[in-house]
């Protein structure tokens, strides 16, 4: 049986779940969050003891594959609308930099004839506090990694000089290059 999925979800005083056939909403300080889980799948709210339970129905291997999927999936709504989550951007090289040009929309120079120019989704904030250094924020983990995969994809961080936007605290593996390997 799952180990994950058998964990029930503790709920914080300061977050309201409630659970309407198959949908569950989670509403926090942070935002409200809304998922519709699989028909394989049983979640209640015991609302005495503030916490989740995620079930199945059956030993079917799909029930089995969505049963700490699902349970994982109401964590991270719950721990989104509780504290919200945040990702760390830096910009590595010269004349390289990110601003904001409306709100929620970031302008990255990183060594293109133009301007990158990037709207975050709806309920992801943006924010540049120098010219070096992007956090993204929001209370739905999978949207707040989304874009800042794609803010990373922008210019990856290349392995020669190191150069391009990584996430704060990535490990870049350098490369010699060739004036190296001559010798």
């Amino acid at each position: 049986m799952s180990r994950i999925g058998r964990k029930p979800v503790p709920v914080p005083s300061n977050v309201k779940v409630s659970i309407v056939d198959a949908r569950i909403d989670v509403e926090g300080p942070k935002g409200k969050l809304t998922y519709q889980h699989r028909p394989e799948i049983e979640v209640t709210y015991d609302v005495a003891a503030k916490e989740v339970v995620v079930a199945r129905r059956d030993d079917e291997r799909q029930s089995r594959a969505l049963h700490g999927l699902t349970r994982s999936l109401v964590a991270n709504m719950v721990e989104g609308v509780a504290n919200g989550y945040v990702r760390k951007l830096e910009i590595v090289g010269v004349g390289y930099q990110a601003q904001i040009k409306k709100p929620n929309t970031v302008a990255l120079q990183v060594g293109y004839a133009n301007q990158v120019v990037l709207e975050a989704p709806p309920g992801v904030t943006v924010v540049v506090p120098d010219a070096t250094h992007i956090t993204i924020s929001g209370a739905d983990k999978q949207a707040v990694g989304q874009f800042a995969a794609v803010i990373r994809k922008v210019r990856p961080p290349e392995p020669y000089k190191g150069k391009g936007i990584r996430y704060e605290g990535e490990a870049v593996r350098r490369k010699a290059g060739k004036s190296f390997g001559a010798k």
